[in-house]
């Protein structure tokens, strides 16, 4: 329905790629300023008699990255040719960062809550499920019930965004033939709000083509950041201010 697009197709410039890329540099703005947030609130913009913060720019920019991870994790799902290593590259990587997200979080070995790819992971799960209850006609208990237990124990591992970012992985899916209303929704979703909805203007100028990252070799590369760079925040916060 093209009338109720968010961006008419003619202005859809950005790949898969650009998406990815501007997931990873919006985290990396987002959890630079969570990390360090002693030297980013320290820096300090007068704009007339208000101040704003270095700090709250880059949490605020931070609030874009979720929602385009989770765009492309539905993306990825809809294109991948085999579900089963996709699902289980998912797992190996949530279970992969649990450790540099522990030690960023908390400088020990076991923090309260999980890294943002449990959540990914479950939401993965719950749109393998959604698809195989509209196969069935929902006629299956099993399945719906299975649906029903992975949005709960998105909840009860405390993975990063819960289920509300697991909802958000389903709404997404569930509306992706209807943008605007997707987009709408979506701002509303998330506990960012407003800050979160910015997210589809990028996600908007989506082409639906995949972009210079191809391969193997680019998607893990693009999932290894994740640990990668909490390990290198971990090491510079312990060795510059202590933990």
């Amino acid at each position: 329905m093209e009338e109720f697009v968010l961006i008419p197709k003619k202005y859809r410039c950005l790949s898969g790629s650009g998406l990815k890329v501007l997931a990873v540099v919006t985290m990396l703005i987002d959890h630079i300023g969570a990390t360090f947030p002693r030297s980013t609130a320290s820096i300090v913009w007068h704009i007339g008699k208000n101040r704003l913060m270095l700090y709250t720019v880059m949490r605020l920019i931070g609030r874009i990255s979720f929602p385009i991870y989770a765009f492309l994790l539905v993306e990825g799902f809809l294109h991948t040719s085999n579900r089963e290593r996709y699902g289980i590259r998912l797992a190996l990587f949530a279970v992969l960062s649990e450790l540099p997200w522990n030690l960023l979080h908390a400088a020990k070995w076991q923090y309260e809550t999980q890294n943002v790819f449990f959540t990914l992971l479950l939401g993965y799960l719950g749109l393998c499920l959604v698809e195989k209850i509209r196969e069935e006609g929902g006629k299956d208990p099993k399945s719906i019930l299975f649906l029903l237990a992975t949005f709960v124990l998105a909840s009860v591992l405390k993975a990063d965004y819960g289920s509300s970012g697991y909802g958000f992985i389903l709404m997404l899916y569930l509306l992706r033939e209807q943008p605007l209303f997707q987009a709408v929704v979506g701002a509303c979703f998330l506990n960012s709000r407003w800050q979160a909805g910015l997210a589809f203007l990028p996600i908007g100028l989506y082409n639906g083509k995949r972009g210079f990252l191809k391969g193997k070799t680019a998607s893990i590369l693009f999932y290894l950041i994740y640990p990668v760079h909490m390990l290198i925040f971990y090491w510079i916060k312990k060795n510059t201010i202590g933990y």
